[in-house]
């Protein structure tokens, strides 16, 4: 791995190195059509509606997450180009891992 690729991943990692936060990427990676609501992630969380959205506010700043606000609710969902930084950087340390 380059050092210009360390770089670019290391707040990636930061950002999705809380169980709560991975947790919320996983649940929006997994919801139908790629996106999810607030008000969709809430309840599987012993945790406030401001709290999860504290969370997912990280996650948006660290460039994993784009945001819409439609309404009262903001849908987050993936960005493609996080979500590939993310599997090059698992596939280029296993292929040199022998």
């Amino acid at each position: 791995m380059s050092e210009e690729q360390a770089i670019r991943v290391a707040p990636l990692l930061k950002a999705i190195a809380d169980p709560v936060r991975l947790r919320l990427m996983s649940m929006v990676l997994s919801h139908e059509g790629g996106e999810a609501c607030v008000c969709d992630l809430t309840p599987a969380f012993d945790l406030s509606q401001p709290t999860i959205s504290h969370h997912l506010k990280i996650l948006h700043e660290a460039g994993l997450l784009d945001r819409e606000k439609r309404g009262v609710w903001v849908y987050y969902q993936a960005k493609p180009a996080a979500m590939e930084a993310m599997m090059g950087l698992f596939s280029t340390t296993t292929a040199g891992a022998c």
